[in-house]
């Protein structure tokens, strides 16, 4: 590995954990542009990398949260476990789809994910259960996310477990944390016929990714979380954008 790749591995790494502890989701939405794109993974391999590294993330993120009280361990169990074959199923169908159409997917849900954060956000209504398809729905529709294009799905487990679990905002930022490792598992498994993985620069993204957690986590504290929110919006979009307007085109070919 040369040095500057491994600059750009610590920095970007830092950068995804940076955005999921000031944000509580939606910075895995970066990683599988970065790996492509900076770190120069094949988009399958990137897929399976980024499952590594989100649920890596999200275990020590949902550690930290659990010792401060604000993880629902049986429920966060009952939504992982409805998204676990979904989310196995999301992967092998990813895995036959060409790299330039599932990057055009991929661009879609960052634009739709840059999106709602733009928007004002509503109030959400805390305490009330919904009932148990609703929730089945739910997970599956996560997990099934999750194994398809490689994301945590953070921006969607949140305010799904609010409405559906009624947990309080604290409890569904911390659970969602365990639904992701649990999801990304299982996507993972459903990945491994990828090839061999880069397993040095999974290893230096993650650790990078935990101190950009701790970070974030603190910097939420100085600025408000919609402002935070609308700037990770727009570089997402921009990414976006780019994403789209590569593999369009590649994509083209193959319809």
């Amino acid at each position: 590995m040369d040095p500057l790749s491994f600059i750009l591995i610590i920095l970007l790494g830092a950068l995804i954990g940076l955005a999921l502890g000031a944000l509580g989701g939606g910075g895995s939405i970066l990683t599988i542009p970065i790996l492509v794109y900076i770190v120069h993974m094949k988009t399958h391999t990137a897929v399976t990398a980024s499952l590594v590294i989100v649920g890596l993330n999200a275990l020590f993120g949902m550690i930290f949260h659990y010792r401060a009280g604000h993880v629902r361990i049986k429920e966060s169990l009952l939504f992982g476990v409805y998204g676990l074959v979904a989310s196995y199923i999301g992967a092998r169908i990813s895995s036959f789809l060409p790299g330039p159409v599932l990057l055009v997917l991929f661009g879609i849900l960052m634009l739709v994910i840059a999106l709602m954060m733009l928007r004002p956000k509503k109030p959400l209504q805390e305490g009330k259960r919904q009932s148990w398809w609703m929730v089945l729905i739910g997970g599956a529709g996560v997990g099934f996310l999750t194994g398809f294009l490689g994301v945590g799905g953070g921006f969607l487990l949140v305010p799904a477990l609010v409405l559906f679990l009624g947990m309080s905002m604290p409890d569904a930022v911390g659970s969602s944390l365990l639904v992701i490792a649990i999801n990304s598992t299982s996507g993972l498994l459903g990945h491994l016929n990828s090839g061999p993985l880069p397993w040095l620069e999974i290893g230096l993204f993650s650790a990078a990714g935990l101190v950009g957690l701790l970070a974030g986590t603190s910097i939420t504290k100085k600025l408000p979380a919609q402002r935070l929110s609308q700037i990770f919006a727009v570089f997402v979009l921009a990414l976006s954008a780019i994403v789209l307007a590569i593999n369009i085109p590649l994509a083209w070919h193959y319809i």
